[in-house]
């Protein structure tokens, strides 16, 4: 560490505030529906989730293999590059958080290493069949793949719960989906910062790899670990609770059944991702799961303009945190005083993000579900349906409804007593 430069140290540290910044973005994506059906409290579950993002990064080291020597070509790079990169992603993510959208951070790191690159060397500088094959297919695959798999999950599972025939059984089945619930949330986070974590790790090596501290190709160092783990849990634990209120009420209504299918569904594919070296967005997994389960249930609706105005957020994050990339490149380029008016602009702009977000603060106090104004079925909620249709009144006898009949005509049964089967 001896050879690093200030910019290379100033970079370094813009890199871990994005890591910061990533770990309170998404810490829905692990807790959301845990904390909305009530199998942990809010703050026992983020404690819980930082905890397992920092021990997730260190257990694979392939996404950031990926980020550092794959996306983009590491000669002739500059330093200044990763910095002007580090500063669209940091806004997207803020600005998302702001208005509390479970867009991707990876995506917003992409774009905008993506954009400085581009501005920099030109579209030589990126590896375009890398970015399609490992960043834009799994991120088309990985929503549409969480949520089948989370919907089959679901269906699998209220069928199975069908079987329940009394209250006590009822009861005894929520509290053991609720434990499955805290099991399957700890593997997401396990898998956040197996995924997460390493995009930071990455991006930090590629900046050491630029200033000649490490070869090309090197794998990132012990101390990078930590630093990337480290501040990815606390941004984990200080919950980004916007983000946490729209994925575990704002999406749709979860029950234990579901959020049990969601999080699995999701952590497996998170998981097989990492190992495969495949740098997706974990938010897209997840809220996909998501989407998927509330489908699941028979009668479930998923709130549609909810999940639009995220679908459009997704879609403006390469291109958004690319154009803020490459205009901070432009400023870099211009030498010394570019360098300082990008990281003057930065911490303005975070600032003012954060005041803004002051005029209407949400806390853990502000997540759990309420009221919510119920939404018409929209077309894919009115055409499953069709397929499995809501539970009818004799159906709902087998699942443990209790249904009222009336005593019959000219018997001496008490009518404040009704029969009850």
């Amino acid at each position: 560490m001896e050879h690093i430069t200030l910019l290379l140290a100033i970079v370094i540290v813009t890199a871990l505030v994005f890591d910061f910044t990533n770990g309170f973005h998404d810490t829905a994506n692990a807790m959301a529906t845990t904390i909305s059906t009530g199998a942990l409290r809010p703050k026992t579950a983020v404690a819980m989730s930082a905890v397992l993002n920092l021990v997730g990064a260190f257990l694979s080291v392939e996404v950031a293999k990926t980020i550092s020597g794959g996306i983009i070509n590491e000669d002739g790079l500059r330093t200044e590059v990763i910095f002007a990169a580090l500063v669209g992603a940091i806004l997207w993510n803020l600005l998302t958080w702001l208005v509390g959208l479970p867009s991707s951070s990876s995506h917003a790191l992409f774009g905008g290493l993506i954009g400085a690159a581009v501005m920099s060397a030109g579209w030589s500088s990126v590896n375009g069949g890398t970015v399609v094959t490992k960043v834009l297919l799994p991120a088309l695959a990985a929503p549409i793949v969480a949520g089948l798999a989370a919907l089959l999950a679901t269906r699998l599972t209220y069928r199975i719960g069908g079987k329940v025939r009394n209250d006590a059984q009822e009861k005894a089945t929520a509290k053991g989906y609720r434990a499955g619930q805290i099991a399957s949330a700890g593997l997401v986070s396990l898998a956040h910062g197996t995924n997460d974590a390493q995009k930071t790790m990455g991006i930090i090596t590629l900046a050491l790899v630029t200033g000649g501290v490490l070869h090309p190709g090197a794998n990132p160092p012990v101390w990078v670990i930590v630093c990337a783990g480290t501040a990815i849990a606390l941004g984990t634990y200080l919950g980004g609770w916007r983000i946490i209120r729209t994925m575990g009420s704002g999406l749709t209504d979860l029950r234990p059944p579901q959020g049990f299918a969601a999080q699995t569904s999701a952590a497996t594919v998170i998981l097989a991702s990492s190992h495969l070296g495949f740098s997706l967005s974990t938010t897209q997994s997840c809220s996909g799961a998501v989407m998927g389960a509330g489908l699941g249930r028979q009668g479930g609706v998923v709130r549609w303009s909810t999940a639009t105005r995220m679908f459009v957020a997704w879609g403006l994050t390469l291109p958004a945190a690319g154009l803020v990339g490459a205009g901070a490149e432009l400023l870099t380029k211009q030498g010394t005083w570019g360098v300082v008016v990008v990281a003057v602009l930065l911490v303005a702009g975070s600032g003012a993000i954060w005041l803004v977000s002051r005029r209407k603060p949400v806390g853990h106090d502000d997540v759990a579900p309420t009221d919510v104004d119920i939404e018409p079925a929209g077309v894919v909620t009115t055409a499953i349906a069709a397929v499995s249709p809501p539970p009818t009144a004799a159906q709902a006898t087998a699942q443990n409804l209790m249904t009222t009949i009336p005593a019959p005509a000219g018997t001496t049964q008490d009518p404040a007593r009704p029969a009850t089967v």
